[in-house]
């Protein structure tokens, strides 16, 4: 069996065995209400059967197969989908965080640092660095990753970025409007047009997605307007990191383009929520970036009782949120969000894929990816109730574990 799912780092191994079944599972979470009970579509003491990577079909434990784990009781829950990632990147801003604990505030300036720590690293470093924090993120449960380029903001380095990153995802984003470089200071409207023009021309072909900072410090209204209409004339997808640092247009800007997500949402007006609940945008929330940053929480049951459609991701990158896991960013929600642990592990899930506009990802329904995770536990509810725990005994894409140990832990 292939120790990682080839489609996601070049993929010249094998195919692994046609049928795969998961036994004797305590506690299933389908996603798919058609499947189980309530809105996790539950299913108890249940088996998943896999044909050829995706879900053939839910059933009673004791499923006969020659190719069968035992999930000796515990809970399975489709793989996380993080749909907001910044690995592409050197360097380190642990300073930057330490300053943060003494009073100082966040300040997005600090991308600058990383943007000169990874224009200075060689293409073999970054994407050894980039694979490290993947194989961190399958290793907590993450089975499907979107990832940003944003920390080269010249032609050739935004370029790089991408070709890293699409070793690792084909949900690929250009953030060439992650924050004007210093060799712009004071030519913005310049630097707006290299990304609406050569930048993207570049950088078009290895991405799907589009992103834009639209706030203060960054990029304002009609500079965000602009590069999100060039990257959807260029067949691109939009995102926008919008309303992190304070109220502003961000939000407003995501909906009126059809973005498919604003991202981080930190200040929601009455306004913002009605035009997200109206739309096709999903709120996706960034709690450990406003964990580090010191930034109050967003109002995750304000944005849910509104009917908005949320997702929750981990936003890892150096300067604001360092982590891969989901896990940490569920028990946030939980605790300071006001969502439900249940909708705090559909957002993880089924909400990232939604903002990625993945049908096929974030549930475990028949004909899904067969992407899940094996607990160490009886319930998802110890994601939240045992905070900071290793708590993933293994991890499966496409129905494949992704380490030798993940094979060990199963067998």
């Amino acid at each position: 069996m292939s120790h990682e799912p080839a489609h996601h780092h070049g993929g010249d191994e094998a195919a692994g065995p046609t049928t795969i079944v998961v036994d004797n599972i305590g506690l299933l979470v389908t996603n798919d209400p058609a499947l189980g009970e309530g809105p996790l579509g539950l299913a108890r003491d249940a088996a998943l059967v896999i044909e050829d990577g995706r879900v053939h079909a839910i059933e009673r434990c004791g499923v006969a197969a020659d190719d069968a784990f035992d999930a000796a009781g515990r809970c399975v829950i489709p793989g996380f989908v993080d749909s907001h990632t910044h690995l592409v990147f050197a360097g380190d801003r642990a300073d930057e965080f330490v300053a943060r604990l003494t009073g100082q505030p966040y300040d997005p300036a600090g991308i600058a640092t990383t943007v000169a720590a990874t224009r200075a690293t060689t293409d073999d470093e970054l994407l050894r660095l980039a694979r490290r924090r993947q194989r961190e993120a399958w290793a907590g449960g993450t089975t499907h990753l979107e990832v940003k380029s944003g920390y080269g903001l010249d032609v050739t380095h935004e370029h790089r970025s991408l070709q890293v990153a699409s070793r690792l995802t084909d949900d690929t984003t250009f953030l060439g409007a992650h924050l004007v470089p210093p060799e712009y200071r004071d030519r913005a409207d310049d630097y707006v047009d290299l990304v609406c023009g050569a930048m993207l021309d570049r950088c078009a072909p290895l991405a799907r997605w589009i992103d834009v900072f639209c706030e203060r410090g960054a990029f304002d209204r009609d500079q965000a307007r602009a590069i999100l209409d060039a990257g959807r004339r260029a067949g691109l997808g939009g995102r926008v990191h919008a309303n992190q640092l304070g109220p502003g247009p961000g939000v407003q800007v995501a909906v009126e383009a059809g973005a498919a997500s604003a991202d981080h949402c930190t200040y929601l007006s009455a306004a913002d929520l009605d035009a997200l609940a109206g739309s096709d945008t999903v709120a996706t929330f960034l709690p450990a970036a406003d964990f580090s940053t010191r930034q109050p929480y967003p109002d995750g049951r304000a944005a849910v009782d509104a009917g908005v459609a949320i997702a929750l991701a981990s936003n890892c990158n150096p300067g604001s949120s360092n982590t891969t896991s989901m896990a940490f960013v569920i028990a946030l929600a939980v605790r300071e969000m006001g969502l439900t642990i249940d909708e705090a592990l559909l957002a993880s899930t089924l909400g990232g894929a939604r903002a990625l506009r993945r049908a096929d990802r974030g549930h475990l329904g028949i004909g899904a990816r067969a992407d899940a995770v094996v607990l160490d536990a009886p319930s998802f509810t110890h994601l939240a109730y045992r905070p900071g725990m290793p708590l993933v005994a293994a991890t499966l894409i496409d129905g494949q574990p992704v380490t030798p140990d993940d094979i060990g832990r199963l067998r």
